[in-house]
């Protein structure tokens, strides 16, 4: 990792933050970041908390250990510390894209999913409004994904009200709040969508599901006929087409005799930093309840896979080298955050388009 690299990852984090909610600045243009000096820990440095401490209304050290979360698990960091009043220290690792790259691989479609809501129960009321019923339904495959029980009430969900049952316990809720017993709050947590069909008959499951969550809940939905266009402008398309251009490079690669297998160090920070983020973003949009953060971050990451693409396979009497095994290693990591994400929002992963 350069220290341009580390920058943007910076940057990332302060971004991510920012989006989360976690801090309430202006993300700056870019982060300075400088090798640090003596008595310092690490090998850089950035002063990024101090500069950002006065708007963000918090201490120093608060910002610090904002964005120290967000880089921990970063690709090519081996650790963060925070010193004196709120400065960021950076170890750099050698080895993080090939840890990243097997660690996606071997979770496969599951990557991402963790424990972090585990011991959180979340039901919703029941909704019969089509765009409701989707985000509902997606909201909670997201919540399931993070350990959390998560169900509808109604109908034959496992979660649904049954005698005697009372509403679960909400994300963030202490025992004993009474933030479930609210008149009107009984039939379980509600979510508030901007209305729209769900024209599977016109658009396709897969298009007509991307139309719904791909717009912010609050937004109105995309426009239906323009994500059944095989244009760069269709972001539906581009995802589903980056995923169908991992399957292709695979099935070259094979031909060729190329294995994928991550054995040396490969430059493509702004994939790198999608396949990281990817864990960051399921959680996020779970919490958040918005579906349309887990897609925005598979348009970011299948723009990142489709300008990497052509360094992957050998060009002209170029002969197949353990660089071209760790960049097809890498696009099949990408393939599969790609899969997984998809099948998150219910949308198929086509093997060719």
């Amino acid at each position: 990792m350069t220290p341009a690299d580390l920058s943007l990852t910076v940057l990332h984090a302060v971004r991510r933050a920012v989006d989360d909610g976690a801090l309430r600045v202006e993300v700056p243009p870019r982060i300075k970041v400088e090798r640090a000096r003596p008595g310092g820990t690490g090998e850089y440095a950035s002063n990024i908390a101090l500069t950002l401490a006065r708007s963000a209304g918090r201490s120093a050290r608060e910002v610090a250990g904002i964005i120290e979360e967000r880089l921990r698990d970063a690709p090519g960091l081996r650790g963060v510390e925070i010193t004196g009043p709120g400065f960021l220290n950076f170890t750099l690792r050698s080895d993080a894209g090939s840890e990243l790259v097997r660690a996606v691989l071997a979770a496969g479609p599951a990557y991402g999913h963790g424990t972090a809501l585990a011991g959180t129960t979340v039901r919703f009321a029941e909704v019969t409004e089509p765009r409701a019923v989707i985000v509902a339904e997606t909201v909670v495959g997201l919540l399931r994904s993070q350990g959390a029980e998560a169900g509808r009430l109604g109908g034959d969900d496992p979660l649904g009200e049954r005698k005697g049952d009372r509403p679960g316990r909400r994300i963030g809720e202490r025992k004993g709040d009474r933030m479930g017993e609210r008149k009107g709050d009984r039939l379980g947590e509600r979510i508030h969508v901007r209305p729209g069909a769900y024209d599977v008959e016109a658009l396709g499951v897969d298009a007509a599901r991307w139309s719904l969550l791909r717009a912010a809940p609050h937004d109105r939905p995309l426009d239906g006929p323009p994500l059944l266009a095989q244009h760069e402008r269709n972001s539906l398309f581009r995802v589903r087409y980056a995923y169908s251009r991992v399957r292709r490079l695979l099935v070259h690669g094979e031909q060729l005799r190329i294995t994928p297998s991550y054995e040396t160090s490969v430059d493509a920070h702004e994939l790198f930093g999608a396949l990281g983020d990817h864990p960051t973003v399921l959680l996020a949009a779970a919490r958040h309840r918005a579906p349309d953060r887990v897609a925005r971050h598979l348009e970011a990451t299948a723009d990142a896979l489709l300008a990497f693409q052509h360094t992957v396979l050998p060009l002209g009497d170029e002969k197949p080298s353990a660089a071209h095994r760790s960049r097809l290693a890498l696009a099949e990591a990408a393939g599969t955050v790609l899969a997984g994400g998809l099948s998150v929002l219910g949308i198929s992963a086509p093997d060719r388009i």
